[in-house]
């Protein structure tokens, strides 16, 4: 039996079984079905308040909402194609159970405006969800900046040996990065927290209502100033996006370092085989699938950003339907960048880094040539001239085949006379970290104040 549709008076035709199936959207927007009940149960509590509907009324279509709410959260309630969406579905089920109460619910309310209140609700949710994410994952980089305090390794420019830094500098680089990352997120939650209810359509309604009310019964700022730009954008979805894109590729940057250190030429890690897998032919493999799908989730999140403003860019004021496909773009974002959060966070708790094999790899590359260089300086020395000597010094190096710190004195002195026998102060990995000194360095005395300041911060988040 071909179900009747809340628009179907002005047409004589019954929709095709291909339309129905090729319009629908209840096989991925039911999952709003929580916001959809939430903001019909303010939209009630509004319309009693404003006399569109009597308080029996209101207390039959919130018992009801909340009944068939208990049923989808316990599996036990049918979502049918044939009602298309989420909100119909739930208003049909309404309706069947409390009757005339319940046609009365769509009051001064439009599809418009309720998918866009859902859809708000919805992200701000998962905006908050996603903070909480990133203060696990930033929480596991701490701890392990606090392990392995001490701990020196190459820093790299180009892929290339550059300077000694802390292991614990490098994993707060990343903190800061996901620290960035939330506060982008509680921003785009300022700009999304506005009420489109009231709206209707694109134009308002005649009726007598009281935005301001649902907007506050559902937690908003405010309401949306203008009707036609509130059911008839996305931008908090793109923005949203955006900031999911931005966490999905500071997630890959970190994953293309770790997939370098667990290669058996660098080994700098060793992740817990819980997350890694082997190979189907070569029993000796032990890959990082887990980062390796990170990384190249990073590029599906990329694209629903894209989607998003390629649908967006064409469309003239104010609803076309084209804005149903905006949630299976904003809802594998979420998804993808939230299992990544998940899963990372375990793999950092799960991974030992290899402090032999670090501290040899800062032997390589003269990684102490910048500290000789700022050692001319304090001798005097214009920092472009040192450049120049310390880069003959290093030729020299390599030609007989040794460290800047074995190289002798007088081999120093045949390039600057300033050199002295405190030269040796300076140099070596070792030397290079206890020199450091300007603000935000990896100076062991800064990096374990910042350790302290994200310990505290983040016990609180």
């Amino acid at each position: 039996m071909k179900q009747k549709k809340p628009w179907g008076g002005r047409f004589a035709k019954q929709t095709a079984a291909s339309v129905e199936s090729f319009t629908e959207s209840v096989s991925f927007d039911w999952r709003l079905y929580q916001y959809d009940i939430e903001g019909s149960i303010a939209h009630a509590t509004m319309l009693a308040r404003c006399k569109l509907i009597t308080e029996k009324e209101k207390d039959a279509i919130i018992k009801g909402l909340q009944e068939i709410l208990a049923e989808i959260n316990s599996e036990k309630f049918k979502f049918r194609e044939s009602l298309e969406d989420v909100h119909m579905n739930i208003e049909s089920a309404l309706i069947e159970r409390i009757g005339e109460a319940g046609k009365k619910l769509h009051t001064a309310r439009s599809r418009n405006d309720q998918v866009a209140l859902d859809l708000r609700l919805w992200t701000r949710d998962q905006a908050h969800k996603m903070i909480r994410l990133l203060t696990l994952l930033q929480r596991e980089l701490v701890k392990k900046g606090k392990m392995y305090f001490g701990l020196i390794m190459p820093g790299f420019t180009h892929l290339q040996h550059a300077q000694p830094v802390l292991l614990s500098h490098y994993l707060l680089a990343y903190v800061e990065m996901l620290e960035r990352d939330k506060a982008r997120l509680q921003d785009c939650c300022v700009r999304l927290n506005r009420s489109p209810l009231g709206a209707c359509a694109l134009a308002g309604t005649t009726l007598t209502t009281d935005p301001v009310m649902t907007a506050k019964l559902l937690s908003f700022d405010g309401v949306c100033e203008n009707s036609m730009d509130a059911v008839s954008d996305r931008d908090f979805c793109v923005e949203y996006a955006f900031c999911l894109s931005m966490v999905a590729m500071h997630l890959s940057r970190l994953c293309e370092e770790w997939i370098i250190w667990c290669n058996d030429e660098v080994k700098f890690i060793e992740i817990s085989d819980a997350y890694c897998t082997g190979s189907s032919i070569m029993p000796q493999k032990k890959n990082p699938d887990v980062l390796e799908l990170i990384r190249g989730k990073c590029g599906r999140v990329f694209g629903h950003l894209t989607s998003l403003l390629t649908l967006l860019k064409g469309l003239p004021l104010s609803y076309n339907r084209d804005m149903q496909e905006d949630k299976i773009a904003i809802f594998d974002a979420a998804d993808t960048v939230q299992t990544s959060l998940s899963i990372l966070a375990e793999l950092v708790a799960n991974t030992h880094f290899h402090e032999e094999q670090m501290m040899a790899a800062c032997e390589k590359g003269f990684i102490d040539a910048t500290a000789l260089a700022e050692y001319l300086v304090k001798k005097g020395v214009p920092f472009r001239m040192a450049h120049e000597i310390v880069g003959k010094i290093v030729r020299e190096c390599i030609r007989v085949q040794c460290k800047l710190m074995d190289l002798q004195l007088g081999g120093f002195k045949a390039f600057s006379s300033v050199i002295e026998e405190d030269v040796y102060k300076v140099l070596g990995v070792e030397n290079c970290i206890k020199n450091y000194r300007s603000y935000g360095s990896t100076a062991p005395g800064f990096v374990k104040k910042r350790i302290a300041y994200w310990e505290k911060k983040l016990s609180k988040g």
